[in-house]
């Protein structure tokens, strides 16, 4: 038996679990990059409160703990055995979509995207990102060879349009935007023609023209598109924030003013600078020099998972790659337009440095599906590649 065994064609058997290191080390620099810099924008923040500086350092650092053994977890798990819980997981998304909408759903900043449970506090629209990831892929890899059918493209766009439309009503209008890019992505990948994405970009612009003109947009969603194309127009309302987030990064130069010496952070000129802002933390206190090493290491990460895509062994595997590829991808771009005010504000995190329990875990465990492909690349016996 061990002679025969010892026969099997070496590409015939399962490559040994081991851990991408140019995935895994950028993913915890980042983290642990995140965690300063989280701290170094709440502290005098929470300072002025009387509250304990350190708080949301501690509940972030709670959250990354959790991400990586979420992402360890995930990792381990062989993608065909996700397949089979999809179904699953994209209803669950929904069902969790609306209960936000509802009553139980907790209002904050103008915005109900929050289901509170006792001291714990999440948002269902971070975990639907990657559930939409999963559907999309199960669906687009049942395909048969070739463009894909309209009927099969018109499938994918009802998947995502039914959590987009209870996003909207959140409203959370970035979060459709990422919805949007991934579907895009993962049809163009999958197959569809260039006359199906350019009529699905046009009937997008339309919609949100519609949407325009509806009444249906928040005013304060108005002002910060507004604002973004005439700064002047607003200065000290709704172009603030992305003002003093220019002039944080422009102060930090070259080599920045040094971790905790921020001027626009210890002054707290920069509105919500460890979500969504957290990029400029890293421009005034690492300067150019810092920024350029964080965009290098998303840059890495990106290039991972294109190539985890391009040995995949299976058409599923392939599309999960490039879908959590674009959704991490988007965020990064989006967000860091953001702060040098090359996009209108938006509310998209940075993917493990801005805080948020809920971002954070729900990325990991995208990271993980990707790295689960990887990590299975080879066929197992007696099955093809298709």
């Amino acid at each position: 038996m061990a002679l025969v065994a010892d026969r099997v064609p070496i590409l015939q058997r399962e490559r040994p679990l081991r851990p991408d290191l140019l995935l895994v080390l950028p993913y915890l620099v980042l983290s642990g990059l995140g965690l300063l810099m989280i701290y170094s924008a709440s502290a005098p923040r929470l300072a002025a409160l009387g509250l304990p500086p350190d708080r949301d350092l501690k509940r972030q650092a709670i959250a990354v703990v959790l991400g990586f053994v979420v992402f360890a977890v995930v990792s381990a798990i062989d993608l065909r055995t996700v397949r089979t819980w999809v179904p699953t997981l994209y209803v669950g998304s929904v069902v969790l979509l609306v209960v936000v909408i509802t009553p139980l759903g907790e209002e904050v900043k103008g915005a109900q995207r929050w289901i509170q449970i006792g001291a714990f506090q999440f948002q269902p629209s971070e975990l639907a990102k990657v559930a939409i990831v999963l559907a999309l892929a199960s669906l687009l890899s049942a395909a048969g060879p070739g463009p894909l059918r309209w009927q099969r493209t018109l499938r994918a766009v009802a998947l995502v349009g039914l959590p987009a439309l209870l996003i909207f009503v959140q409203p959370d209008l970035g979060t459709m935007l990422v919805f949007g890019f991934v579907g895009l992505v993962m049809l163009f990948v999958a197959g569809a023609t260039w006359r199906q994405l350019a009529f699905l970009a046009v009937t997008a612009v339309v919609g949100a023209a519609a949407l325009l003109r509806s009444g249906r947009i928040r005013e304060y969603q108005i002002t910060r598109l507004t604002a973004f194309l005439d700064p002047s127009s607003d200065p000290l309302g709704a172009a603030y924030n992305q003002f003093q987030s220019e002039i944080a990064i422009g102060s930090g130069g070259f080599f920045g003013r040094g971790l905790f010496n921020g001027t626009q952070t210890n002054l707290r000129f920069v509105p919500e600078q460890a979500t969504d802002f957290i990029f400029t933390a890293v421009g005034e206190q690492l300067g150019f020099v810092g920024s350029a090493f964080v965009l290098v290491l998303y840059g890495i990460v990106l290039w991972r998972l294109l190539v985890f895509a391009a040995n995949a062994r299976d058409r599923f595997s392939r599309l999960v790659s490039v879908g959590v590829a674009a959704l991490i991808g988007f965020h990064v771009v989006v967000n860091v337009a953001m702060t040098i005010r090359l996009a209108p504000v938006t509310g998209l995190p940075l993917p493990f440095m801005s805080a948020g329990g809920t971002v954070f875990l729900a990325l990991s465990a995208a990271l993980g599906l990707a790295h689960s492909a990887w990590l299975r690349r080879s066929p197992v016996p007696g099955e093809g590649v298709d």
